[in-house]
């Protein structure tokens, strides 16, 4: 019986491992990556019948050509398959997709999967068992293998079910969006020419999780193919946003002589001296990188993402106060909280108590737009404490870790917080809600141990 037993937990946890996406990876914040992933994926979210400011596409860093979603209206995408999309057209082909698992509660519904599965599974256990119990165990064992067969089919085929419904979803919404089809189809045909090198059979999809690329191609070429849509060429200007994030993502993520070799100093171009500045940055050469980035100025003097490429290696390369200037062109031109955090971090960074009164404003400002960005936090923790406001740089860091999830240390810091404030003000009140939220989790935390 103990066997038995330690069969069926191995059994439904292999279901919630295979059931549960990969978020441990590095999330990639970027101002000008995620204007630019709201503006390519604003139609296709109205078509999906969902609304723009509720909807994230969100970069993650994975060499893998890979997207997901995993709860929420959140579509994650891996920074390598941004890196071997060939146009911004392959990429909305996938976050059209994508956008059907959230419309279509993928997530929620797959629970129901494991569950039909795991039933599956409990009943040939019971079976087997009985099997067992009566003399036959050979027989016992191939009914238990039978029946783990029999629901593992079942929930791949109701995964299956669900990519294809995807599919179908994603080109509803392109065509309604009137964009084209051809980026979806090319994608696709690149997953089918891996499928050819791990050398995966083609025959049939049974034993997998999605239906086979050449499978899918076939299904959606008579979809968009007939698409008045079909035809129409990319916008220009979406386009050239997509060669910039994709420079930039490269020259960010990858090794510095990969980058250097795929954007060489011949290609003068805005995205291949965008690439190798952070080439160069990464490479500890200050003075070639802030080369790349004067060149991308002398182009677009007023580029709010240039000028906060150029503060950035400014402020790396411990010249804090000479990062000041173009950061706050930037924050100027765009107010993006991203771009915010880093001027702030700038001011705090020259030790200047003069600048700490507008590091403070700043953050503020980037907070209220923006809570989800610890270092935001960390930073007017930093403010807070160099003042002397000793509350306030509590409130600031239990934020910080109720954001991360550490609970103690949000408890903690909370507690210190309202024994400082004034009761009945705004941060008085959100010290409270930290506390009793954090103190909660701590006892649930407890009763599971």
């Amino acid at each position: 019986m103990a066997r038995l037993l330690q069969f069926l937990a191995l059994a439904l946890a292999s279901f919630a491992l295979m059931s549960r996406p990969a978020l441990a990876q590095q999330i990639l914040r970027d101002a000008e990556t995620e204007a630019f992933m709201a503006d390519m994926s604003a139609p296709l979210v109205k078509a999906a019948g969902m609304t723009p400011k509720n909807v994230q596409v969100l970069v993650i860093n994975d060499p893998e050509i890979n997207a997901f979603v995993a709860g929420g209206q959140y579509v994650w995408v891996h920074s390598g398959l941004i890196a071997q999309a060939d146009n911004v057209n392959q990429l909305q082909g996938v976050v059209a997709h994508e956008l059907g698992h959230i419309e279509g509660g993928h997530i929620i519904r797959s629970g129901e999967g494991i569950k039909d599965a795991t039933s599956v599974t409990l009943l040939s256990l019971v079976l087997g068992a009985a099997a067992i119990a009566a003399g036959g165990a050979e027989a016992g064992m191939g009914i238990m293998g039978l029946g783990q067969q029999a629901a593992m089919s079942k929930f791949l085929a109701f995964s299956r079910a669900q990519e294809s419904s995807a599919d179908l979803a994603g080109a509803r919404y392109l065509h309604t969006a009137g964009i084209s089809g051809r980026g979806s189809l090319e994608f696709f045909k690149k997953l089918q020419n891996q499928e050819y090198r791990l050398a995966i059979p083609q025959d049939n999809s049974y034993g997998r999780t999605h239906p086979l690329s050449g499978e899918r191609i076939s299904v959606l070429r008579e979809v968009y193919e007939v698409d008045p849509a079909w035809d129409r060429p990319v916008d220009p200007q979406l386009e050239a946003r997509f060669e910039r994030i994709k420079a930039k993502l490269i020259g960010f993520v990858s090794e510095p002589q990969q980058t250097l070799i795929k954007y060489p100093e011949s290609d003068q171009s805005l995205p291949a001296h965008y690439a190798r500045a952070y080439a160069w940055h990464k490479s500890a050469y200050p003075q070639k990188a802030l080369a790349e980035a004067d060149a991308l100025l002398a182009a677009e003097p007023h580029d709010p993402y240039f000028l906060e490429l150029k503060g950035q290696i400014l402020l790396e390369s411990g010249r804090p106060a000479d990062a000041i200037a173009p950061l706050r062109e930037a924050v100027k031109i765009t107010n993006q909280p991203l771009i915010s955090v880093l001027l702030s971090h700038a001011l705090i960074a020259t030790e200047d108590p003069a600048n700490f009164a507008e590091a403070e404003q700043v953050l503020r400002v980037a907070v209220q737009r923006d809570r989800e960005n610890p270092f935001a936090w960390y930073q007017l923790g930093v403010v807070y404490e160099r003042r002397g406001d000793t509350p306030r740089a509590a409130l600031a860091t239990a934020e910080r870790y109720a954001m991360m999830g550490d609970h103690n240390l949000a408890l903690r810091s909370a507690d210190v917080a309202v024994q400082g404030l004034q009761p009945g003000t705004v941060d008085y009140l959100r010290a409270q809600d930290i506390a009793m939220t954090s103190r909660a989790a701590v006892e649930q935390q407890r009763k599971k141990r």
